[in-house]
Formats: C-alpha cells, structure tokens, sequence
C-alpha cells in the first residue's frame, strides 16, 4: 500500500540522508527503528507528504504522492494517510467530538456523526465526547489522537514515537489501539519510533542508521 524507491533528502544541500526501500501492504504492519539522527522523523514527514523528498518516489496505492501539489495533496493526505504525532495536538476551544468533525471537514468529507460516535465508544472516550482536549489525560490524548487518524478509513497509518512520553500500561494499550484500528481498516500501519518496548510486538522492523552522504 506505501512503497518507496530511493528517498533521499537535503536539509542544506551540502548533505543528503538517503533512506532504506519500503514496501508495506495492506494489512502488514512495521516498525522504522533508528537512534537521533538517522532521520526517523524526517522520513515520517515523506511519507506523510509534509515534505518533498528530493530524489526518490513515495507511492501510496497507485498514487505517487511526489507529484501532488497544494490542495489535491492536502486531499489526498486526508482521506488516505492518518497520522499520529508524538505530542498530538487539538484545536482547544473545540470538544473531542468536533475535533474529529474538523478532521473530515478539513479532508472535504461529509459529517459522519456515527462514526465519530463509534471510533469514541471504540475507543472508551464516548464520555468524554463534548468536553475539551485539555480536559484529557496523555494516555486519552493518545487515543483521541489514534481516532482522528482513523476517522476517514485511510490506506495508510503513520504514527511517529506515538508511546514515547507514556508509562508501560498505556503504551501496551496505545499499541495495540494502533494495530486494532489498522487492522480494521486494513491499512498499512508503520511506527517511528526508538522505544525498544515495542520490538517484541512487530516482527518487521526497518532500521535506519545515521547515513549523512556528502553531495560534494
């Protein structure tokens, strides 16, 4: 579902970091391990079309989304990539159920008030649907987080060190709400990420190493 062929990237034209191959069906779920600086985040953002590598072809489907520009990438990216970051982030003055509206509204979807209503109650925050994101606890942001990148069934799920500030419980929890929600949407799901709780529970992983190229 997400392929990738000779990503490379140049922060400062001096220096390119080149990236490992990809290719993660649907359904098939891995790990992108790597200490700082080998450019785990940056190849997140690739991936999810917040930046334009400068060599190589990131394909989601038949898409290459190197190719898309302005809103039909900004389209794009809503209705087949969901994202979850490491800090997640809300509108404030919003509730948790219109934070999801925003999601698809954002995306050029119709209201779906059954679906936010489900992915809540899937979720175990269906109580706390009209109060405000900084009323959540992390381990709830973390979920809120999870239901919004799921909201608009994508292809593919991306999450970037999504267990990283969490205690044990609520990474196994965070965890396996990602890979259940996957596997529900039968995306491919890959998380960035160098916490080592996680090895066990995916058999796949790619490892990057901090690979700096001179381009001179």
């Amino acid at each position: 579902m997400i392929r990738t062929q000779g990503v490379a990237y140049s922060y400062d034209r001096t220096t390119i970091l080149r990236f490992p191959d990809i290719n993660c069906a649907s359904n098939e779920h891995s790990l992108i391990l790597g200490q700082s600086g080998s450019g785990k985040t940056t190849l997140l953002h690739l991936l999810a079309g917040l930046m334009r590598p400068t060599k190589g072809s990131i394909a989601i489907g038949n898409e290459d989304i190197c190719v898309l520009n302005g809103s039909r990438l900004d389209h794009f990216r809503g209705r087949n990539i969901g994202l979850v970051f490491q800090v997640p982030h809300f509108v404030r003055s919003l509730s948790v159920t219109d934070n999801l509206a925003l999601a698809r509204h954002l995306s050029g979807l119709k209201p779906d008030p059954a679906r936010i209503t489900e992915l809540l109650k899937h979720l175990g925050l269906n109580y706390k649907a009209k109060q405000r994101p900084d009323a959540l606890s992390q381990g709830e942001k973390q979920r809120l987080a999870i239901a919004r990148a799921v909201i608009n069934h994508p292809k593919v799920l991306l999450a970037d060190e999504p267990t990283s500030a969490l205690d044990d419980a609520n990474c196994k929890q965070v965890v396996s709400l990602l890979e259940a929600e996957a596997k529900k949407e039968g995306a491919a799901l890959l998380i960035v990420t160098h916490d080592n709780r996680l090895r066990e529970d995916f058999p796949k992983a790619i490892l990057l190493e901090k690979i700096v190229s001179s381009t001179s």
